[in-house]
Formats: structure tokens, C-alpha cells, sequence
């Protein structure tokens, strides 16, 4: 321990590690700072990981280490000491997730079973924060205390995580009339962000344990600023960090791609807004209603729209091959089609990049060639024949179109397009919920008919915990 104490007094930076020595065998000693590490507790074993859901088929029994502990780990002990080499201890936590969520259950790829899980992973989120007709968030006791004096949000996340912020962005402007931004939280702490009292930041993460995304954390609190978590990982660092935490119910998600984490944190952001909204007198009361009901209905809608598949595997069978595809939107639908655009991407190496579609002209549409294929999202039904001049304009150059709408507009879209998806008609705050799913079974349904390793796309991993 001498050894090892000597050199963390050295070295600099992020570290989760741990330490074997051949004079010591069967034990490991385990070390962090600003890098997630937490204990397995099992029978006459024990485990280190950085991310709990690595556990879940070993233990449910774990404990969480703090920057600066290092712990003694055999397989029928574990010691935890502090900085100053005093033993601690720690609690332990039972994480209540089914370890059966974490098998396939005869799915092919746990990207088809987490896609398929997102009707109950909606409804278990939605369902504790419903109450008598009004959303209900006890987590956060007074709504007014949490927004007072707050003039400004910040919505800060990595990935797909960050394009939920970006759907909130503007969602909660709307609902809320004060400025929202959406940061990547790998250039948030560089840019400057105007923090302090009259910010509010709002950090989303599966894991909970996204360094980026915890270093900006940490950068709000030292600013002043409050800071509230999505998270859907019950006890983890960005979860113990924030002054207000709330959890997705979307259970282990075991896939690198995420699906139903998405979706979740999606549903639970723009119940957020609804929620701050209503306390603060924010929005009508009708409106309010309407988005409850719908609310009530969402899991059962995404269900609806699972209900084809064929129409997406034979999508996904006539376009497999090309080598680039464009995803456009506005709005909503911009924020939308780049989650798509990652979902293709990332599971099936094909080239894609999304665009807001007023921006085509502006240089993008150079790009589009006979042949070139364009995802055209047109569900956000203020902007719909905006939308439809844009892919009238990209398929006047040739390319090829896939479009959806929803089945209030789709009378407009369907001559313009090779191929359209049509999902239920809802409130706008909540289509991208629906939006979403047709694109994830197209992007999967891509990368399987590529033989792609779906589950595991090369270069990536599921918990992030490096900058």
C-alpha cells in the first residue's frame, strides 16, 4: 500500500484503476479520482467496474467510491480506507434492476429487445409522476424555489443525450419564456457558459457517470448555479453530485446504441417543462389537459407504431448499400433527425449527417446527386409545407426520399417520397417521442442486413467515463 499510496501522490488527471502485484496474489487494490469506480459484493468473490450494469449478471449488492479512497479488495474482503488511511464504512446499495434485462430474452441483438421494451420503460417514467390529472414530481419539492431568480438554462449532455437536450431546448423555451441552451458538455466548461445564481443546469446521462458531463456538473456548482439530473442509473456520480436528481425508469440498457434510455429521458425532460410550466402559470390549462391525456396514452402509441416492422426491414432492404444519407428537419424534426443520423451511423458505418432543412440551400445541397438517399422528417405539423419544399427541392436534384409525417399531414407528404412512415398524430412537444422509434428500427434493420456487430459497433463503448 506504501507503493501505491506514493504514486497517486504523483500522477495528475482522471483515474479509476485497478492495482495487481505478483507479491500479493488475490488481491487488488482500487484507487479514483474524478473517474467513476464502484465495488461488486458476490459470494466469495468480489468485483471493481466504472459502470454498475457490468455487475448486474454477478451482484446487486454495490458500493460507490469517492475521490481520494482506495480500497484492499480479496475475494471475501473488501477494506476501504480514506485519504488519510482511516478504514471506512460504506454503505451498500441494492440496485433493483431484474438481472433478466440484462439477457437477451430471444431477441437477436439487445438493440431489437431494448427497442421493443419502450412502451413499459415510458410508462414506468411517466406512470409515479402522474396523479389526479396534474404531473407530479415529488423530487423536487417546490418548483418555485427551484426556478427562483433563475433567468437562463443550460442543457448539458454528450451524444444522444445531447440531442434530447436539444429537443428540450425547444420545448422549454416555449414552455417557460426564458433563454435555453443546449451544450455539449465536452465543450461546456471552455465556452465560457454565463453561470452563477440565475442558472440553472440540467445534466443528462444513462449512466450517470459520463466524465464530461460530470466535469461540467462540478463546474456549474462551483459557479453557483443549481444543477438538476436526468439520469436513469439510481445512485451514481452525476446522480449524488446534482442538488435535484430525477430517474428514468428505462432499466438496464445493455446495447452501445441507446433506444429506450432515449426515450425515456426525452418523455421525462418534456414532462419537466410541463411540470415548471404549470407551477409557474406557464401554460393554459387546456393545453395542459390535452398533454396529460396524451401523456397517459404515449406508451400505448409507441406500441402502435412498433406494430410494423415490415414496412422498416423492407426500407431497410432497398437502401442498405448507399453510401451517405442526409437526414433534414425543422424544429423538433431537426433535433430529431440528429439522433437518426447517429443511430445509422454509429450501428451501421454508414456516412450520415443531419440538417436543419432551411439550411440546404445555403451550401449542403451541393451534396445531393441522383441516387443520394434523404430521411425527411415532416412531424412537426406547424412547419409541414415548409418541410414538403424541401424535399420537393432535393428530389428535384434525384435524390431518393424517405419520408415521415404523421397521419394528419401525410396527404401532403406521400407523392413527394420514395417511402414514408406514418405515426400517430399527437401534441408537438411529445411527437419526437413517436418520431424516434421508426427511425430506430430502420437504423437497425440497415446495420443488420450490413452484418454489422449491432450490440458493439467497433470504436465504442457504452459508458463514457474518459474526456
Amino acid at each position: 500500500m506504501d507503493a501505491v499510496y506514493a504514486v497517486l501522490n504523483r500522477i495528475k488527471g482522471a483515474y479509476a484503476m485497478g492495482i495487481l502485484c505478483s507479491d500479493f496474489p488475490g488481491q487488488m487494490v482500487a484507487a479514483k479520482k474524478d473517474a467513476p469506480l464502484l465495488i461488486g459484493y458476490g459470494k466469495n468473490e468480489n468485483y471493481i467496474a466504472s459502470d454498475v450494469t457490468a455487475l448486474l449478471a454477478q451482484t446487486k449488492t454495490v458500493s460507490y467510491m469517492e475521490d481520494g479512497e482506495t480500497a484492499v479488495i480479496t475475494a471475501d474482503q473488501v477494506q476501504i480506507f480514506d485519504r488519510d488511511r482511516f478504514l471506512l464504512e460504506k454503505e451498500k446499495h441494492l440496485i433493483e434492476w431484474d438481472v433478466s434485462a440484462a439477457e437477451k430474452g430471444g431477441y437477436a441483438h439487445f438493440m431489437l429487445k431494448e427497442i421493443m421494451e419502450q412502451p413499459e420503460a415510458v410508462r414506468k417514467t411517466i406512470s409515479p409522476r402522474l396523479a389526479d390529472g396534474e404531473i407530479v414530481m415529488e423530487e423536487l419539492n417546490n418548483a418555485s424555489e427551484l426556478m427562483k431568480d433563475i433567468s437562463r438554462i443550460y442543457i448539458v449532455a454528450c451524444g444522444s443525450a445531447y440531442h434530447v437536450g436539444m429537443t428540450g431546448k425547444y420545448a422549454l423555451e416555449r414552455l417557460l419564456h426564458i433563454p435555453v441552451e443546449a451544450c455539449l458538455a465536452s465543450e461546456f466548461r471552455y465556452s465560457e457558459p454565463l453561470l452563477g445564481e440565475s442558472a440553472l443546469v440540467i445534466v443528462i446521462s444513462q449512466s450517470g457517470e459520463t466524465l464530461d458531463s460530470m466535469e461540467a456538473l462540478r463546474e456549474a456548482k462551483r459557479k453557483g448555479s443549481k444543477v438538476l439530473s436526468i439520469v436513469n442509473v439510481m445512485g451514481s456520480s452525476i446522480a449524488r453530485e446534482a442538488d435535484y436528481v430525477l430517474y428514468t425508469w428505462a432499466g438496464p440498457e445493455i446495447a452501445v446504441a441507446t433506444t429506450k434510455a432515449y426515450t425515456t429521458q426525452m418523455t421525462l425532460l418534456l414532462m419537466l417543462g410541463v411540470y415548471l410550466a404549470k407551477q409557474l402559470n406557464g401554460i393554459e390549462q387546456e393545453e395542459y389537459a390535452v398533454i396529460i391525456r396524451e401523456l397517459q396514452d404515449l406508451p400505448e402509441k409507441i406500441s402502435v407504431v412498433m406494430n410494423d416492422p415490415d414496412r422498416y426491414q423492407k426500407a431497410a432492404s432497398r437502401y442498405f448499400n448507399h453510401n451517405s444519407v442526409f437526414y433534414i428537419g425543422r424544429n423538433l424534426d431537426y433535433a430529431l433527425g440528429l439522433e437518426a443520423s447517429l443511430k445509422l451511423k454509429e450501428i451501421s458505418y454508414i456516412h450520415s449527417e443531419s440538417y436543419a432543412a432551411g439550411e440546404l440551400k445555403h451550401g449542403t445541397i451541393s451534396l445531393i446527386e441522383p441516387g443520394t438517399l434523404v430521411v425527411a422528417l415532416a412531424t412537426y405539423e406547424p412547419l409541414v409545407e415548409k418541410s414538403l419544399s424541401n424535399i420537393v427541392e432535393v428530389k428535384s436534384r434525384g435524390a431518393e426520399v424517405i419520408a415521415m409525417t404523421t397521419e394528419r399531414t401525410v396527404s401532403l407528404i406521400e407523392s413527394q417520397a420514395s417511402e414514408v412512415f406514418v405515426i400517430p398524430k399527437v401534441h408537438s412537444l411529445l411527437q419526437p417521442v413517436l418520431g424516434v422509434i421508426p427511425l430506430q428500427l430502420f437504423a437497425y434493420y440497415v446495420a443488420l442486413n450490413r452484418g454489422c456487430d449491432i450490440d458493439k459497433p467497433r470504436n465504442l463503448a457504452k459508458s463514457v467515463t474518459v474526456e
